[in-house]
């Protein structure tokens, strides 16, 4: 395993130097869930929440929560992200008869550095969007399984969760 990359040799932390890095396509997939009531994932299919259409509204805050990864994330070089896209499904899982909604972030720029947090970010982004949106008729909604799915392009190469490596 590598050695962490975010630490000097004194151990004080540090942003990255990326500057001899060749730009390169990198592409990074992340994942994640939210659980919630049947009768809240009904009214999110149906477009009836009172604040209006949950997944729309989800979709434009994951885009805008990969664009500011860098404002939140302390270490994270700001990128010029040239795609982001957000996908939602029905999802369900192995909690007993837990049902939700999954969220998929695309995230893709050409550059010296990789778009792994803020395909993460905008997951997390739009799944908190979700959950402020219907909290008012489901607080105990929660978030799962997050985690980069896929990244591809740098000096490292690429990642595919669960094929080994």
């Amino acid at each position: 395993m590598s050695a962490l990359t975010h630490f000097d040799a004194q151990g004080q932390a540090h942003m990255v130097d990326v500057a001899a890095k060749p730009a390169t396509h990198r592409i990074a997939l992340a994942t994640g869930r939210i659980e919630m009531l049947p009768t809240t994932l009904a009214l999110i299919e149906a477009g009836n929440a009172k604040k209006g259409d949950v997944l729309g509204i989800a979709r434009i805050a994951g885009i805008q929560g990969a664009k500011k990864t860098s404002d939140l994330i302390p270490l994270c070089h700001p990128l010029a992200l040239t795609r982001v896209a957000i996908d939602f499904a029905p999802a369900s899982s192995q909690h007993a008869g837990a049902i939700g909604i999954a969220c998929t972030a695309t995230v893709e720029t050409v550059g010296l550095t990789g778009v792994e947090m803020e395909a993460l970010t905008a997951v997390q982004v739009a799944l908190l969007t979700i959950y402020d949106m219907c909290k008012a008729v489901d607080r105990g909604m929660s978030i799962h399984g997050v985690r980069v799915l896929e990244k591809h392009g740098g000096k490292s190469g690429s990642f595919v969760a669960g094929a080994g490596a």
